[in-house]
């Protein structure tokens, strides 16, 4: 839970600092005003990452050299403080109770986020890119391990793919080609087998949530598609890792004749059914829109299993993107934890008691009376 957050040159905020309610805070106001850059800087602290930049300079107030976001949290009875700093020169910096990482993944998920925005409730129609960030974010903050295996894994990746595209010109490297190949398979046997598991236990989740929203007669069902010569994606690591790297020795010629990388969990893809159809090519908008609802509240169901404490929820502007009765659905289900919801209507939100109401404006923020 976070009981402070502090924004310095952040996006289009000059300095504020925000006291949170333990239940729901609303954050009302215009369009491109500054609601969700909160919900940004939130998910950053969670993450090290933005949700809306694969650049973080991008999070620095324009004519400013630096941007700095900082939260005081409590997590399993500890208070705790996470501050990161983003210069425009230079690498970000990240403190810990005042205490700088080496790793920005030394501090991923000490807040624990679960983000829902509007861009997710396509989520079941976009590309297989759009579900493997899904389950990584999550994984990334459950288990450190995951978000180090994932690291090392894309920067094997890319420099496979540096030498898939440059060995025309140097064709010595080539000669590194099967180490990549075999640190990539051998890595990859244990983000296979992390998603295997995190799969089976989300959708557990997210069948039930998924039938008290649209009924019993449309089963959600799913089938996690890796590579097509693992046998069983909950086998060992090492036997996960051998079949990985057969599998890229057989497509050795086909990748260096396509100067691509062709083979590994970096393809891999979360395929979903209601009612024994794809959801993606069969599903109705409603359809499509529950399945990425249960999802999402299933995510933040696990992250409590895990350790007895919900994520913080980000709810950006999600609310006016679905009808009454999946709204009321998302609002029955935030009694607990901590949200943050951001809206242009307040109005929408008159069934949610308790918390606190700001209000977003130009960059400034301004707390108005309980929303009773």
């Amino acid at each position: 839970m976070i009981t402070t957050l502090r924004l310095e040159n952040f996006r289009n905020y000059e300095q504020v600092e925000l006291e949170l309610s333990p239940g729901v805070n609303v954050f009302c106001g215009e369009n491109a005003q500054g609601k969700t850059n909160i919900l940004e800087a939130i998910g950053l602290l969670s993450s090290m990452r933005l949700f809306r930049s694969t650049q973080k300079k991008d999070a620095i107030r324009f004519g400013t050299e630096q941007a700095e976001a900082q939260a005081l949290f409590t997590t399993e009875g500890r208070q705790m403080s996470i501050r990161t700093t983003i210069p425009r020169v230079g690498r970000p910096r990240i403190f810990v109770n005042d205490i700088k990482q080496k790793r920005s993944m030394d501090a991923c998920g000490l807040i624990r986020t679960v983000l829902f925005c509007p861009d997710d409730l396509y989520l079941i129609r976009e590309g297989a890119a759009a579900r493997r960030r899904f389950l990584d974010t999550a994984l990334c903050q459950l288990r450190p391990n995951y978000a180090r295996y994932l690291t090392e894994y894309r920067r094997l990746h890319e420099n496979k793919t540096r030498i898939l595209k440059d060995y025309e010109e140097n064709p010595a490297l080539l000669d590194t080609l099967d180490v990549f190949s075999y640190r990539m398979a051998n890595i990859g046997g244990s983000i296979i087998r992390y998603r295997a598991y995190y799969l089976r236990s989300l959708m557990e989740k997210a069948r039930e949530i998924h039938a008290s929203i649209s009924g019993k007669g449309e089963q959600l069902d799913y089938r996690y598609a890796t590579v097509s010569s693992v046998t069983d994606p909950f086998a060992s690591s090492a036997q996960i890792g051998q079949e990985l790297w057969e599998h890229a020795q057989s497509h050795r010629a086909a990748e260096i004749a396509t100067h691509s990388c062709l083979s590994g969990p970096h393809k891999d893809d979360l395929e979903l059914m209601i009612g024994g159809q794809m959801a993606k090519g069969f599903g109705s908008q409603g359809q499509v829109r529950t399945c990425a609802l249960s999802l999402k509240l299933a995510e933040r169901d696990m992250f409590f299993e895990d350790n007895g404490e919900y994520p913080v929820l980000l709810l950006d502007d999600v609310l006016s993107e679905l009808d009454a009765k999946r709204q009321d659905f998302v609002l029955n289900r935030i009694e607990h934890g901590q949200v943050l919801i951001t809206c242009c209507e307040p109005e929408k939100l008159a069934a949610v008691e308790g918390g606190r109401l700001f209000t977003v404006e130009n960059g400034t923020v301004r707390q108005r009376e309980e929303n009773n």
